[in-house]
């Protein structure tokens, strides 16, 4: 009996563990196996976009505040092809909004983000990389590896306490031709199903490669000679915004793949530098080279444009559109001079030692000296460019393959300014200076970076920011201004605009319009932009520039130097150097306008100060207020006239 209870006492141990055994299979494969994608994918005739929250955790340092606390998070964005044409160069917006910074993207690049850690607190466009094309599942036979694109992310975001999710606001497919819904939004997932336009019409392409883009400032890279081993390339950086410019541009970009260059002709590298090949893998290839003639071999080159005298240089030169010491201008100024041309010899590492394996460097930044923040995207496979033949015959020579980047201007914020502007008016003794710290500070305790700027008296203008401190301080005191202590910084800008009322009249009135130059460089060519909300259309005439109106461009009134005064020349010494501030460079000139044909217009009341101003590009920091005052100082209202009469009434008669 008792063989018995054993027997089945170890039937019963092995069923329970055989049961346990059993849940903790059947919870790990609920575990590892991926979750059932949601109906709406299954349902989805065309691009299924989602963005789903992995995972996070508490960064250094620890602190009370649970808005100022730092989260490491992971995600992913999953870009699906469920429709019947073929995606390319997809690109999706994600609506991140808890002050986000990215540190990595794998499997796309930042569109609008030259490189990582970026802040994408107001959101970010990703673009496939090195999966530009979502093929479809008819033509793939439903290969996921072709028709799906994963985008791991990992950042740091800001605010969002446990057990918050810390979700962005939307996302959405970008490409032309297809309309998303608003996202549908779970716990730690958000996902849509965005579908063709039938509204869109299709451009018809030769060939299955992505339309040209547009934008503020654009490249091509060209490659118009190939080899086994290099291939020469030509970069053409054209400007297409109105008000947009470059001086002095430096250009920067990565190779990913080794590569490294030879010689350049219309540009040259800031470091002849070859290091890095010698004692790379570039020198163990390449055993012949004399590596001491070769250009650069950084991963990061900075590449800039060559000087004027250089132009007609049969070895470095000699190109249509080089060699103008890094200026482009926009095309409203000279359409002739609103593009730069370079090229260069590449050499490449194996495995891409064969005629076809082209590929474009990544990461393209391009700055100038004061000009505007250009962010730019990814390079993108176009049609190759076509070229007038070199024989000078009737015929047109193509590019072997041809990428493109496109570059937008960024509005500059509140302390990343390079320039700013003054108000002032024949009305008001006082002129409002620019904004503190309007162009940046270095961080220092000496002065108050969040005080309002001191009121100043006219002639403090034409002295550097250091020496009108005991002017702005002797003002307000005559004034009885409020004095802040430690005073306020300075704005720390290259290029100061006084914009000054000087008369109002009833036909019309007039402004005075100065540049100040603190920089030591001179600026060629130079622009100033205007835009005016209501006063523009009555512009007359620039008395000492040449002024334009352009109503189509928001209302500008454009300005720029006449002939023999397109120099802003650059600060110098005083008469005694060592008693004597320094003298800015400077311009002026007289502005007209007439009222006809802005009737009702309040000049003294904000309509005669501008919205938005810009020198060589850059937009300006502007002053939040404006000079007060009736804008006729003798002007009195009818009731005081009538008072005024019967007392000199009662004066001039007093029997009555």
């Amino acid at each position: 009996m008792s063989e018995a209870r054993k027997a089945l006492s170890l039937f019963i141990i092995l069923l329970v563990c055989f049961a346990i055994w059993n849940d903790i299979n059947a919870q790990d494969s609920d575990y590892d196996l991926p979750a059932a994608p949601p109906p709406a994918e299954e349902n989805c005739n065309g691009i299924f976009i989602s963005y789903d929250f992995v995972s996070r955790k508490k960064e250094f340092p620890h602190v009370k505040n649970a808005s100022a606390q730092s989260w490491a998070f992971n995600s992913t964005a999953t870009v699906l092809n469920t429709g019947t044409h073929e995606l390319q160069a997809w690109k999706i917006f994600i609506g991140f909004q808890h002050q986000e910074i990215l540190v990595s993207a794998g499997g796309a690049v930042l569109v609008d983000s030259e490189d990582f850690p970026a802040s994408v607190g107001n959101g970010t466009y990703l673009s496939g990389y090195p999966q530009t094309d979502l093929k479809t599942s008819i033509e793939t036979a439903g290969d996921l590896t072709q028709i799906q694109a994963i985008v791991q992310i990992s950042g740091t975001q800001f605010g969002v306490k446990p057990p918050g999710v810390p979700m962005p606001k939307t996302i959405r497919l970008e490409n032309d031709g297809y309309k998303c819904p608003a996202p549908a939004h779970k716990k730690t997932s958000m996902y849509a199903c965005c579908v063709r336009d039938p509204k869109y019409k299709v451009k018809r392409l030769k060939t299955k490669l992505s339309p040209r883009q547009k934008g503020d400032l654009s490249f091509s890279y060209d490659v118009i000679q190939a080899y086994e081993s290099n291939y020469l390339a030509q970069v053409t950086i054209e400007n297409d915004s109105p008000l947009g410019r470059l001086d002095h541009w430096n250009l920067t970009w990565e190779w990913m793949r080794g590569e490294f260059i030879y010689t350049m002709r219309g540009a040259y590298t800031h470091q002849i530098d070859y290091s890095d090949c010698i004692y790379g893998i570039a020198a163990q290839y390449y055993t012949s080279i004399d590596f001491s003639q070769v250009m650069n071999c950084q991963k990061k080159p900075v590449i800039a444009d060559l000087p004027r005298e250089r132009a007609n240089d049969t070895k470095i030169g000699k190109l249509p559109y080089c060699c103008r010491n890094g200026s482009i201008l926009p095309s409203i100024m000279d359409p002739s001079q609103a593009k730069s041309v370079f090229q260069v010899q590449v050499y490449k590492l194996p495995p891409d030692t064969n005629l076809t394996a082209l590929h474009p460097p990544e990461k393209w930044k391009i700055v100038g000296t004061l000009n505007p923040d250009y962010r730019c995207g990814p390079p993108i496979r176009v049609d190759p460019t076509e070229f007038p033949d070199p024989s000078g015959l009737q015929a047109t020579t193509s590019a072997i393959a041809s990428w493109q980047v496109v570059c937008n201007i960024s509005r500059p914020t509140k302390t990343t300014s390079h320039c700013c502007v003054s108000f002032s008016a024949y009305y008001n003794e006082s002129v409002i200076p620019c904004n503190t710290c309007a162009c940046g500070c270095d961080g220092s305790d000496s002065c108050n970076q969040k005080a309002q700027a001191m009121l100043l008296p006219s002639e403090a203008l034409l002295v550097p920011f250091q020496n009108r401190t005991a002017k702005a301080v002797a003002w307000a005191k005559m004034k009885h201004f409020h004095i802040p202590n430690p005073l306020p910084c300075g704005d720390n800008c290259g290029v100061s605009i006084n914009w000054h009322v000087y008369t109002d009249y009833k036909k019309g009135w007039t402004v005075r319009l100065t540049l100040f130059n603190w920089e030591e460089i001179n600026f060629e060519n130079w622009f100033t932009a205007i835009q005016l909300k209501k006063a523009a259309p009555g512009f007359q005439k620039a008395y000492s520039f040449n002024g334009t109106f352009f109503p189509d461009l928001n209302h500008t009134i454009f300005l720029q130097g006449l002939p023999g005064l397109t120099f802003l020349m650059g600060e110098t010494n005083g008469t005694n150097p060592k008693i004597d501030p320094r003298v800015p460079g400077k311009q002026q000139s007289v502005i007209s306008f007439a009222k006809k044909l802005t009737p009702g217009i309040k000049v003294a009341k904000g309509d005669g100060f501008p919205s938005r101003v810009f020198f060589n590009g850059e937009e300006c920091s502007l002053p939040t207020y404006f000079p007060t005052g009736n804008g006729n100082l003798c002007q009195v209202s009818l009731a005081q006239l009538v008072l005024i009469v019967v007392v000199i009434h009662v004066l001039m008669n007093p029997d009555h």
